[in-house]
Order: structure tokens, then sequence, then C-alpha cells
């Protein structure tokens, strides 16, 4: 394989610069490894850029960045292109990748550039974050563009990619500027992993949770009401319900005690806790009585007060609160996406509060609870710990102290992990759990944060053996991350097909005829008693067609009801998932219902 760059001090240079600048790192090669993939698929993006601008040659170019799905390239045309226009982008890329460009990286003063760009708008706003007077571009055949790198040195070597999907963007990100066109896409040095790639995209289109959100009737959105904010429709709040009374019966077990904040807070609150000059465009504002008002982002703050209201103990230490606290925040619209993007969600959340002693201790206890639900809900999944953020509180030193903190307790117990460099939140370094679904996709899901910021701004202390005022610790933690995303996530997972403990339905009853509706009407009195939901399918339609609705349905059993059942007290049931039919008493029906309930407690 041959080398496309150089890594050194954990920055990625591909060969023109390193050549230009002299320098000299860990070589990179044309593999499948996150640096080499980070330069090919900038270089994929640029070869899109290339043929966009031979298709329509008035196009302007915004920004064309590596993502984690890929890359993507923002840019305006004055044509309309659709989703049937992306074969027709990709047959000229290969033409161009085909050419085998050489991609040449020059040096020019931001003058020159600024003079080279004038009719350029979109080439105006990216110069109006950049603050460097030298400058690159990179050029390949007629294309060229103001770029930093990394890229291959050919257009040859870009030759396995395939464009995903089409979408809106604001310039910059900003609502209250213009709307231009965004193509996304893919590339790989290897034929094999683009193929597995793709068959991953066509599952993830059958198990998208915005589709089945609405067949199986789970929750939808209106405009109405606004974008963003979710309806939760019968089945999907019987399927929030449960996971929620799961989640609090092992929250209690694992003595956790339940708290409940209010959703608005005086904005002197947001502004203590740093809120305010940090997280400020994510949130919204109010007024009240002459007074400014915010609307929670985050549970910390009622936490933190609720600490406060009695003198606590250290022999009270660690405390833990919890909430399914839920929060507001300003998302902007071209990246809400179903439930996996929301302006009002529902956080799992926890704050405990203990002694720096304990923080090992406490980060342990929540790691074996991650790991107990993510085994309930079939859940592979990875850590990372992250990094102080661009807009942080607190000085070096506790970031640099408590991160080693983090990463020692985590070395000590033999966990393995990624690290995400500026991953944070603004008041302490965390750890993310990221979940890998059933077709192999990974998901942010749950976090622990290390905090000593928030209880030092709210001066927050509890008693210590000798009858002194000490500041606790406070770890924020999350297991699922939100209830909307984590039920999107998984949706998908389970493609509608979820497990019993959890299903909006878990049984539908269909008696045969008229006759037989009594005994399933018991059964479904009896079910509800042990917070087991049925439905009975008794329409006047033939015996097939309500099986086969049934069926669709995607609930976990289905019994049929017909004489021999009602005379006998028995059960015909067809378990979905196990792919089973079985004949079973009506009294081992409910004990075995019992056992599967039962066995599924975290």
């Amino acid at each position: 394989m041959e080398p496309i760059g150089v890594l050194k001090d954990g920055q990625i240079y591909d060969l023109q610069t390193a050549d230009a600048l002299n320098i000299q790192g860990e070589e990179i090669k044309a593999d499948d490894s996150k640096e080499a993939l980070e330069i090919l698929r900038h270089s994929c993006a640029h070869l899109m850029a290339q043929a966009i601008k031979e298709l329509y040659p008035e196009a302007k170019f915004f920004v064309g960045p590596v993502v984690n799905e890929g890359f993507y390239y923002d840019f305006k045309v004055d044509s309309k292109i659709s989703e049937e226009d992306l074969p027709k982008i990709e047959k000229k890329m290969k033409e161009l990748a085909g050419e085998k460009f050489p991609i040449e990286r020059q040096e020019y003063t931001r003058a020159q550039i600024e003079e080279k760009f004038a009719g350029d708008e979109l080439k105006q706003a990216v110069l109006k974050n950049i603050d460097s007077d030298s400058l690159t571009i990179y050029k390949q055949g007629d294309f060229e563009d103001l770029c930093r790198g990394p890229h291959v040195p050919n257009t040859r070597m870009v030759r396995t990619f395939k464009l995903t999907r089409i979408a809106g963007a604001y310039v910059g990100g900003d609502e209250e500027n213009e709307m231009i066109t965004r193509i996304y896409g893919i590339a790989f040095f290897d034929k094999a992993k683009l193929k597995e790639y793709v068959t991953q995209l066509e599952e993830a289109k059958k198990r998208d949770h915005r589709k089945l959100g609405t067949e199986l009737e789970l929750f939808t959105f209106n405009d109405d009401i606004g974008a963003g904010l979710p309806l939760w429709l019968p089945n999907g709040a019987r399927l929030r319900g449960k996971i929620e009374q799961l989640l609090y019966k092992a929250h209690r077990i694992r003595g956790y005690e339940p708290v409940r904040g209010p959703e608005i807070l005086k904005a002197n609150q947001w502004v203590k806790s740093g809120h305010y000059a940090n997280y400020k465009e994510n949130m919204y504002f109010t007024e009240i009585d002459g007074q400014e008002y915010g609307i929670k982002p985050m549970n910390c703050v009622g936490h933190i007060q609720i600490f406060k209201n009695s003198l606590v103990s250290y022999k009270d230490l660690p405390l833990k609160f919890f909430e399914y606290g839920v929060v507001h925040r300003h998302e902007k619209s071209g990246v809400m996406h179903g439930l996996f993007r929301v302006r009002e969600f529902t956080q799992d959340d926890a704050h405990i509060f203990c002694t720096p002693t304990q923080i090992k201790e406490v980060i342990f206890d929540v790691l074996s609870f991650v790991d107990s639900l993510m085994n309930l809900f079939e859940f592979k999944y990875e850590m990372e710990v992250s990094t102080k953020p661009k807009k942080a509180i607190g000085d070096d030193t506790f970031w640099e102290t408590t991160t080693k903190g983090i990463m020692d307790a985590l070395d000590e117990n033999g966990y393995s992990y990624g690290i995400d460099e500026g991953g944070g939140a603004f008041y302490g370094p965390k750890i993310d759990i990221k979940i890998l679904d059933a077709i192999g996709r990974k998901w942010q899901c749950g976090t622990v944060q290390v905090d000593m910021n928030l209880p030092e701004r709210f001066d927050v202390e509890y008693v210590n053996e000798n009858g002194e005022k000490e500041r606790p610790v406070m770890i924020h933690r999350a297991i699922l991350g939100s209830f909307e995303r984590f039920i999107g996530i998984l949706t998908e997972h389970y493609a509608g097909e979820f497990p019993f403990v959890i299903a909006p339905t878990q049984v539908i009853f269909i008696p045969i005829a008229e006759q037989h509706n009594a005994y399933a009407q018991q059964l479904q009195n009896e079910l509800l008693q042990l917070e087991i939901d049925s439905k009975i399918f008794n329409k006047n339609e033939s015996l097939n067609k309500r099986i086969r609705t049934a069926e669709k349905q995607r609930v976990p059993m289905i019994v049929v009801i017909g004489d021999a059942e009602v005379e006998n007290q028995r059960i015909a049931l067809r378990d979905r998932r196990k792919r089973e039919q079985s004949e079973l008493s009506k009294d081992e029906f409910i004990s075995l219902l019992k056992e599967i309930k039962n066995g599924s407690e975290v």
C-alpha cells in the first residue's frame, strides 16, 4: 500500500503539505485506518465538487468536510438537484478519477485569495471564519477550491465511493442565512467495505424509525404543533411507559432517590452554572415579571438546589438523585431528524454527589448499571473518554487531573476505551457509551461526567467526619441519553420487533367466531392485571386476514381462539420472536408470561 500522508502529534498531513513544510512523522498508508479514510473522503468530497462544477458550471461551493457518516459538500446551483441526479454526478466523478489528475497544493496570501474569489459570496463567507494571512488552494484538473487538506496525491486513488443522500443546509448552519444544497457521500479503499456499507444503508432504510413509527402508530409530528416536538400515540406511549417503569425499579434497587425539578428557572441560575456563557444559543428564554427566565436544557441545576435544601452528612454519600427530566434545546431546522434530534426530549438523568475518594466506586457502579441495561436490550457497546472542549469552565489543572482520574479508574478495572479529543461537556470530562445496533451502526447514548466545577459555582457542601464543611464531587449520569433518541434506536435495532417486556402490545387475541369473544376478553382482563397489554382482533373479517394484520403489527405473541380453546381453557400460541407455535393451558400461558416479564429486570 502506498503512502498518502503522515501523522505527527495527532495531526494528519497529506504528502503535499508534509513536503512543502518539511514535516516528518508516522506514515499513513492507503488502508482503512481512520486517518487514511479521512484523507480519502476529503479527497472524494473535492472529486464530487469537481463533477458538480463540470455538470453545473455556475456552481459555487461553501465547505466540504469529513463527518462521521463519510463526507459532504455544501454548494449552490441554479438548477434543482434531487436524489435522481446522484447517479449522474457519480458517473462524472468516475470519469474524472480516471483522468488521474494530480492533486496540487498551492499557497496564497489572504489578499490574493480575496481577490481570486471576489465574486463568490460563499467563499467570502468561508473566509470570515479563517484568521490566517497565509491560505492554501488545492487544484485538480480545472477545479480548485480554498482548502487546507488533507488530500491523496492523485484522483486515481478515489475509485470506490457512493453518494448517499441530498439535503438542504443553511449557510454556516445559521437559519437566518440562505439555504443551499448538501450532498453526502462515503468512500473506501476496499470495494468489499463499500459493498458492506451499501448493504447496511439498504437495511437501515427498511428499519428507519420514522417509517416504522408511522406503520406501528408509535409517534407523529405535526407542523401545527411545531417542528421537533413529537406527539406520542397510544402504542408509543405504552412502549415508552414500559421502559420508564423498568428503569424506575432498577434505579430504586440501586439506591437512587426520585426527584423533580422545574422546567423553567431564573436566568441568573444559568449564568452561575455557565450555561448562559457556554450554551445560550441552544436555550429558550422568556421574561416573567420583568425578570429573564430560561427553559432548562439540562437537569443539573435543579438537582443541585435539591441537594442544598437540607444539610447533608458524609454518611449520606454517595447521594443519588434521578429524574425523567423534560428538557428543551434550540436545535436548528436542518439537523432535526425524527426522534434522533428533537427540540423537546426526556433524559433518564441522574446526579450523584460523592466524595473524591468515592469517584471510582460510583463510576464502576454506573458502568455495571449500563452493562445490565445494554444486555437486556441485546446491545454491544464501546466506551470513549471525552476530553476538554474549546468552550469550557475550570482551569487546565482541574481538567488534566479529572481526565486522568477517569482513565485510571477504567484502567484499574480493565475496561477498554477510546479517546474523543475535545468532546467533553463544558464543565467536565466524561465517559460516553457508544452502542452497536443489530446492523453494526454505532450510536452515542449514555454518558458519565465528573464535575467539580458546578459544586464550586453553587457553593455545594456536605459535613465531613470532622464536622467541617466540604465540597462534594458531582457526577452527571444518563444511560439511555434520552427516551426519544433511545426509542428511535431501539425501533431500528429490532426493526419494530420489540422484545416482549417493552412491546406496546404484547399479545393479540384472534377469536375465530363471535362465541369465542368472551374468552378472549377474560384473558385480556387477566393480562391487564399483570400489566401486560393485549388487543382483541374480532372485526368482521376472514380469519386469515386478521392473522395477516396481526403479523404486520410485529406483536410478540398471537393467540388464536376457537371452540377447543374455549372448552378446554387452553391457548394456541404463536411466538413471533422464537418463530414457534405451541399449545398451552391457560395457567401455563399466564405462568410463561410472568416468567418472561420477571426475567427481564435490570
